[in-house]
């Protein structure tokens, strides 16, 4: 079953949120520092994923037509509406019981954690072309201890990042065959370790918007994952003829 390792990792996601949200007496300060020491985590990741480019010059300019085509399409806005509209269908449900987050922002954050990163599309590959699951499972339970946290201090919107990540991830596997038959295998590892920087570099900025030091709008950024693989499509067409 090609699609098991993304729904192990989308149902871990639900039951780290459940049971993040058991945990409704912890103290305001210690959600405080909590989420300083999420976000700090999240910037020494980000940096990590971030420094292992070939070419950084592809990152840069991945994320900056990635930026542009993020803010012309409002990307940012259209997710934190989706939030909205989530918020607005639970009511009151998750707000105050855990943490001081609304549904919008735990959704928006968690979903931009758990989907951006090397191990989302790795893990799918192996789950549609091996039926190899243990990457996904690896991830599904550093998502669901994630999810336990960011629910502490962003609240029950955290549970609907399970949504996306299963879509992302299910059709990554659904289409994976083709993927591997299209796809020469040295573009694709290319393609991963420039997806993987230019994600780490979002991810960091995810870190430095929880410890609340700036807000960046780390959803308009989003299209430089697609901006990435046509770069490096054409360096491997010209380098393939030259």
């Amino acid at each position: 079953m090609f699609l098991l390792g993304t729904l192990v990792n989308a149902g871990l996601i639900v039951v780290g949120t459940l049971i993040g949200r058991l945990l409704n007496r912890i103290p305001e300060s210690m959600k405080t520092t909590v989420m300083y020491a999420i976000g700090l985590s999240v910037i020494v990741l980000g940096l990590q994923m971030g420094l292992k480019s070939d070419n950084f010059l592809i990152v840069i300019i991945s994320l900056v037509m990635g930026a542009v085509l993020g803010e012309l399409m409002q990307l940012e806005e259209r997710l934190n509406q989706l939030g909205l509209w989530l918020e607005k269908k639970m009511g009151s449900i998750g707000k105050g019981a855990v943490g001081n987050g609304s549904i919008a922002e735990g959704f928006v954050n968690a979903t931009l954690i758990f989907v951006i990163g090397a191990m989302a599309i790795i893990g799918a590959l192996d789950s549609g072309i091996r039926g190899d699951h243990d990457v996904l499972y690896t991830k599904g339970l550093i998502d669901g201890f994630t999810s336990i946290i960011l629910t502490t201090t962003l609240g029950i919107g955290v549970i609907f990042s399970a949504i996306p990540v299963f879509l992302y991830q299910g059709l990554i596997a659904l289409f994976a065959t083709q993927i591997n038959t299209i796809i020469p295998e040295a573009l694709m590892d290319q393609f991963i370790v420039e997806m993987t920087a230019t994600g780490g570099i979002m991810i960091f900025a995810i870190g430095l918007n929880l410890t609340g030091l700036v807000k960046i709008k780390v959803a308009n950024l989003l299209p430089a994952i697609m901006i990435t693989g046509i770069i490096v499509t054409v360096l491997y067409q010209y380098h393939s003829y030259f």
